[in-house]
């Protein structure tokens, strides 16, 4: 069995974000939290006011004692008093992808999500794997893409890039090659968020 991922997100008011950053952070090292962070980005192009967390468990039984901990919680991520909305994603990764490692402080982050027809998964896989070495110049800026295990079937990738510059020319080349989008992928997704983030260590 692979690990399993957790994307959390936190609402809060727009200049909280150091305060709700500085608490998720201790929360999740604390003595009895389960799991690895791998990144904490606040939002800064998309919905604003959000926080957004990654976090890598070694299994199913991990991941829940972890929610279980945040839902039981009167101060959940030591933010009870600021935040205005919890959400918390279960997800798998893609299997033919290496797990995912710790984010840059330097990068410039894009969380993408597309919701996917009923049966978009496998082919949506499939696409995936055989486009990824093809388009490797782009792919190696992707940190994880995963699919989701609750909620309408989707799944959510996640880029780091030196730049916005840097995302747009290899997206245009990707593009140009025809190595991107992967084959069968856009004709299974029934909707599209992007999200641009930026590390927030509080």
């Amino acid at each position: 069995m692979r690990e399993l991922y957790e994307l959390t997100t936190l609402a809060f008011p727009l200049l909280c974000v150091s305060q709700v950053a500085k608490a998720a952070r201790a929360w999740a090292s604390m003595p009895d939290a389960a799991g690895t962070l791998l990144g904490c980005w606040r939002t800064e192009i998309g919905p604003l006011g959000r926080l957004l967390i990654l976090r890598r468990f070694d299994d199913a039984g991990a991941l829940q004692r972890e929610r279980h901990r945040a839902l039981s919680s009167a101060n959940p991520f030591n933010a009870g008093g600021v935040i205005t909305a919890l959400e918390m994603d279960s997800y798998s990764p893609f299997l033919f992808l290496p797990p995912a490692r710790a984010g840059a402080d330097d990068a410039v982050y894009e969380v993408r999500t597309y919701r996917l027809k009923p049966g978009g998964l496998p082919p949506t896989l499939a696409g995936w794997q055989a486009a990824i070495a093809p388009a490797r110049d782009y792919t190696a800026h992707l940190m994880i893409n995963m699919h989701a295990l609750d909620g309408p079937p989707r799944i959510t990738h996640i880029w780091g890039f030196d730049s916005l510059a840097q995302r747009a020319s290899l997206r245009s080349a990707a593009y140009a090659a025809g190595t991107w989008p992967p084959k069968g992928g856009p004709e299974n997704i029934l909707d599209a968020t992007s999200v641009i983030a930026l590390p927030e260590s509080g």
